[in-house]
């Protein structure tokens, strides 16, 4: 048996007999099913199926190929990863270090499956955090008159390191659609608020105005409208009248990370199905 695994994301019109079908699908050429879960969108009538399993030795790149096809038979959308692929992931960066840095601990430790192939940024202020941990740090300044050249070197050194995707650990610029329209791949971004409320700058000066009684961040798929995108993952925490907007600072930065993080790792496991503007995250 081959010691690398294939998990399959797939959804589309839902019907009788798809988890029979795609059972015996991967039983007929070998293969052992580890894992299996599926959802059903009861409004829309969507199923949603993330498989995992074991093909048989060497049939790895054929059981891909034919999967594909399979569910395409199926009237379903669908993908396939191998758990010994490590994707290429960048980080960007501007001044604030919190984020950055678990990312980093937890890529130095082994937890992420990723190689983490460059921090680029639009100030030096993490340079030499960045080469303590070994990694390539490129600093690509971004202004309202220079975005458009400046994210232009940013998308020729994410095609010349072929990365696959992209993490803003609090990067303090918005990407612009022909950004994204050329990278073609995932962002993830993390929002120092539980959008949808407080979407823009200073969401936690906001919250202490508005006074609210629970914080939050949200880590989604980033796309060219301001905090938009399918949300991945988001969390809270309870305050009160006694915090300021300092302690709410401290608060949100503990979500951050960790909302983030398991974003994250999410995705790096193939757990996170997007459909529309919304996602379905697999446990």
């Amino acid at each position: 048996m081959s010691s690398s695994t294939l998990v399959a994301l797939l959804h589309g019109p839902d019907q009788p007999g798809i988890v029979a079908r795609v059972a015996a699908w991967i039983f007929e050429r070998g293969g052992n099913i580890l894992h299996a879960d599926q959802h059903r969108d009861m409004e829309a009538g969507v199923f949603f199926q993330r498989i995992e399993w074991v093909p048989a030795q060497g049939a790895s790149s054929t059981d891909t190929a034919g999967f594909l096809a399979f569910a395409d038979s199926l009237g379903m959308q669908a993908r396939v990863t191998a758990s010994a692929h490590r994707p290429r992931m960048a980080i960007f960066v501007s001044k604030f270090d919190h984020c950055f840095h678990d990312l980093a601990l937890r890529w130095k430790s082994g937890e992420y499956a990723c190689d983490l192939v460059a921090v680029v940024s639009n100030h030096t202020d993490l340079e030499t955090a960045a080469r303590g941990y070994g990694l390539p740090y490129h600093v690509i300044p971004v202004t309202a008159a220079t975005k458009p050249a400046g994210e232009a070197r940013q998308l020729a050194l994410l095609r010349d390191l072929d990365v696959e995707l992209v993490v803003l650990a609090r990067y303090m610029q918005v990407l612009s659609d022909t950004f994204f329209k050329k990278f073609a791949r995932p962002v993830i971004n993390i929002h120092h608020s539980f959008l949808p409320a407080f979407a823009g700058g200073k969401p936690y000066h906001q919250a202490a105005e508005r006074g609210v009684k629970l914080i939050g961040a949200t880590a989604h798929y980033a796309t060219a409208v301001l905090d938009d995108g399918p949300i991945i993952q988001q969390d809270v925490t309870r305050v009160t009248h006694r915090h300021g907007v300092e302690d709410l600072v401290r608060k949100g930065r503990d979500l951050e990370k960790m909302v983030l993080a398991q974003a994250v790792r999410w995705h790096l496991e193939s757990r996170v199905l997007v459909y529309g503007n919304k996602t379905v995250v697999f446990d």
